[in-house]
């Protein structure tokens, strides 16, 4: 067992009952005051300064360059590896050990290191370079071909062979918090006239969880199966943005633009694989034969529990969405695996995101085209509307949080209220 992940530990910094953010978590961020920016953690609602506790001579030990805790991004610190970032997450929960007296009795010190949460401002954790998303959610695959080719085609050939995957736009991946404009663009809602131009009327959420990867290998080496965990920091929250009309009208041949590349949000707090380790169950069975690329044992699915809210403006949220990252067909070392197969190289800091996660029931689908089924089934809202999709004011939160043996390992939330196109 990771030593840091034990749930008999407890901190000297008061942990509220159900938060997200226990001293099992020690997640990593960038967060922002007045005077400064600098990579941060957080237990309870304390966030954890990383530059105070370097500039203390507190990481000396550990024998790495504390340069990287003075970035304005972790992607410095995500390329020294996974030892690193063991090393480093494990003397942060030992700083913070109810049963340690190293830090805690320094006032002086603990004035430095400690910020209440409310004080700060949580920023980009990381600079993404490069990001990718799959299809990997074979309920979501499965409802959404249904809808348009009928249940007998509603998979592709391929799909049951490959996480199928397409590149798409780093540089609007933002930090919850930010607002969504709606998208302009060409949409055809007669398909026996000419297409028109004006703001998306399909504009929908989807619920995705996004993998932080470490540096990998050279371009032309491959990252197998079985090395897939070393090259992989931690996990956010992810909402990908859909404009339905305009991805509809522009996606074939070659797939998602313009529908997509408007915007994605991110949770602020990077959840670390080590710290959701407790968390591995068996992933879904394979339905064909598999190349041995993709072949794996042991558990490789994660339990982690998702929740997705709609508020109106001027009403009270509803909860939409109740799903889990455990439905997930093809596991995020499979796509890990498929991705650089080929030799791509990726970099620290890059994202590859899940896709769309979907249960088994109406209520555990993760995107409004599935829960309003292509807007046949409107959702009911708290102050009377209904939502086939999403409107101007709405405001969509999303949660996500593992539990086992006592421990919470949560991810904050990922918010953003949508605004009218400009």
């Amino acid at each position: 067992m990771i030593k840091a992940n034990d749930p008999r530990l407890v901190s000297w910094i008061h942990v509220p009952k159900l938060s997200d953010f226990p001293i099992q978590n020690i997640p990593f961020g960038i967060a922002k005051t007045a005077n400064d920016v600098f990579p941060a953690s957080i237990i309870g609602e304390q966030v954890i300064n990383l530059k105070a506790i370097a500039a203390l001579g507190l990481f000396d030990g550990l024998n790495i360059d504390i340069a990287v805790f003075s970035s304005s991004t972790l992607n410095d610190f995500i390329k020294l590896g996974k030892p690193v970032w063991r090393s480093v997450r494990q003397r942060i929960s030992d700083l913070f050990n109810a049963e340690n007296d190293e830090l805690k009795d320094n006032a002086e010190a603990v004035k430095k290191i400690l910020i209440h949460q409310r004080e700060v401002e949580m920023q980009m954790p990381v600079f993404i370079g490069d990001y990718t998303d799959f299809y990997a959610s074979k309920n979501h695959a499965f409802n959404v071909g249904t809808m348009f080719r009928g249940p007998e085609n509603a998979l592709m050939p391929n799909w049951l062979h490959l996480p199928v995957g397409y590149h798409g736009r780093a540089s609007s991946i933002v930090v919850s918090g930010t607002p969504t404009i709606r998208p302009l663009g060409q949409t055809r809602p007669d398909s026996e006239a000419a297409p028109v131009f004006g703001p998306s009327k399909l504009l929908d959420f989807e619920m995705e969880i996004g993998y932080i990867t470490g540096q990998g290998k050279p371009m032309g080496e491959r990252i197998s199966i079985n090395e897939a965990d070393d090259y992989l920091f931690g996990l956010v929250l992810f909402n990908d943005w859909s404009a339905r009309d305009i991805q509809k009208w522009e996606y074939v041949p070659l797939g998602p633009f313009l529908g997509k590349n408007f915007a994605s949000t991110i949770s602020p707090w990077i959840v670390t694989l080590d710290a959701l380790e407790p968390f591995k169950i068996a992933a879904a069975k394979p339905e064909v034969e598999l190349l041995p690329y993709l072949q794996y044992t042991g558990d490789q699915a994660l339990d982690i529990n998702l929740e997705v809210q709609i508020k109106p403006e001027n009403s009270e949220a509803k909860t939409v969405c109740n799903t889990n990252f455990k439905y997930m067909y093809w596991t995020m070392q499979q796509q890990m695996a498929h991705h650089t197969v080929n030799g791509c190289n990726i970099n620290a800091g890059d994202m590859l995101a899940s896709g769309t996660i979907s249960g088994e029931t109406p209520d555990s689908y993760g995107s409004m085209l599935e829960l309003s089924w292509k807007g046949t089934k409107p959702l009911q809202m708290p102050d009377g509307t209904e939502r086939k999709f999403l409107k101007d004011g709405d405001t969509v939160t999303m949660k996500g949080f593992a539990e086992k043996n006592g421990v919470r390992i949560g991810f904050g939330k990922v918010e953003s209220k949508v605004l009218p196109a400009k």
